[in-house]
């Protein structure tokens, strides 16, 4: 597992204590874990053993939530061979036995984004299709980053939509970063590259780059926002250095169709997965990160900024299981 430094200028910036965050986090998660928690409770109440009906039911239970087939095999097969080898008997210790697992699942190891001022020029392009709150989240990226002590600038690259385009000039002005945009209907492309060349002469520390809402089932669409890497990629032969995807956990399976083939078109670093406050199936970061192998880099609980918060997988286990106040390392 991935670990944040917990310094003026590491990623938890609001200062809070850890209890908190765990309330927060546990708050946000209220409609998966009303339906998996409780589901997992009622399973093993009054059981004296592990039988096959237990398992079963578990399995049940697993893909409801949206942990996915996968993962959901991965975890009965697991279950049934400590089962078989007399090393899980007891039927309470099956919810231990599922948080092992789903923490390990979600533990990719990748690196911190342990940015400093002063000592890194990052770009993150950031996409996504329509609705999934891409413009928002890139707002309230820039809120924590500056209060980090970063230095941040926002391109407006999702040109097709004027909203999008006075979204994120609204959000520079609140936390004091410049915006590089054109017209509506402007070349993508050219509003990033211009954001590129303005950050490198500026020695920005961070430039956010928000992309044009993508259909990943189209594919003329799909090329356009590769082209937007191509151009960055030519200004800076290391960049970009992060390519998020920011997916609406409210869509459950379809948001893994879109990661896979976002991440045919452009190469992705990470996720970032929205409004899983207003669903019953969070257990769709879990899928995603079993088929992906990509870490999830933020998770949105809420409307407010601070509601979007570092991924810790045992932090969100804990709080999706309730297992205990668990503590961001």
């Amino acid at each position: 597992m991935f670990k944040r430094k917990q310094n003026q200028n590491s990623d938890d910036p609001q200062g809070e204590d850890k209890g908190g965050l765990f309330a927060r986090l546990k708050s946000g998660l209220a409609k998966t874990r009303g339906s998996f928690t409780e589901g997992l409770a009622r399973l093993v109440a009054g059981k004296k053993q592990i039988d096959d009906e237990l398992l079963e039911e578990l399995e049940t239970l697993l893909i409801t939530a949206d942990i996915g087939v996968e993962t959901t095999t991965e975890i009965i097969e697991a279950i049934t061979d400590r089962v078989r080898r007399r090393d899980l008997t007891d039927p309470e210790a099956v919810v231990g036995a599922v948080r092992e697992h789903l923490i390990a699942t979600l533990s990719v190891d990748a690196p911190e984004l342990d940015w400093q001022p002063g000592a890194d020029h990052r770009v993150a392009l950031v996409v996504g299709v329509n609705g999934v709150g891409k413009t928002t989240t890139i707002g309230k990226l820039a809120a924590r980053y500056r209060e980090q002590g970063l230095s941040v600038m926002l391109a407006a690259g999702d040109t097709f939509r004027a909203a999008a385009v006075e979204q994120l000039k609204q959000w520079g002005e609140r936390v004091e970063a410049p915006v590089i945009a054109q017209e509506t209907g402007g070349d993508s492309a050219s509003v990033v590259h211009d954001a590129v060349q303005a950050t490198a002469s500026r020695s920005t520390d961070v430039l956010l780059a928000d992309t044009a809402g993508r259909l990943h089932t189209k594919a003329n669409l799909m090329e356009e926002l590769a082209k937007v890497r191509r151009v960055v990629n030519r200004l800076d032969g290391d960049a970009p250095h992060e390519t998020w995807l920011v997916v609406d956990a409210t869509t459950g399976q379809n948001a893994l169709a879109q990661a896979e083939k976002f991440h045919e078109a452009v190469p992705l670093t990470g996720l970032i997965v929205t409004k899983l406050d207003g669903t019953a199936k969070g257990g769709i970061i879990v899928a995603l990160t079993q088929k992906l192998g990509l870490p999830i880099r933020y998770i949105g609980v809420g409307e407010r900024p601070e509601d979007l918060r570092p991924f810790d997988p045992e932090a969100f286990v804990d709080a999706l299981l309730d297992t205990g106040e668990a503590t961001e390392e």
